[in-house]
C-alpha cells in the first residue's frame, strides 16, 4: 500500500511539473486587416485631381 501511495505521489508531480513547464498558449492569429478602404479614398482622389487638372487645361487652351 506504502509502495502504491509512493507512485502515485511520484507520477503526480512528474506530470504536474510537466503541464507546468509547458508554457502559455500561442496568441492567436492577427485580424485582417481591409486595404480596400483607403486605398479606394486614394485612388478616387488622385482620379479626381487629374480630371480637374485637365478640366483647367482645356479651359485655359480654350482662351488663350
Amino acid at each position: 500500500m506504502k509502495f502504491k501511495l509512493q507512485l502515485l505521489t511520484i507520477a503526480g508531480m512528474v506530470l504536474t511539473a510537466a503541464s507546468a513547464l509547458a508554457g502559455p498558449p500561442p496568441p492567436p492569429p492577427p485580424t485582417p486587416i481591409p486595404i480596400d478602404g483607403g486605398l479606394s479614398l486614394l485612388v478616387a482622389g488622385c482620379v479626381g485631381y487629374g480630371a480637374k487638372k485637365i478640366y483647367d487645361k482645356k479651359k485655359k487652351d480654350q482662351n488663350p
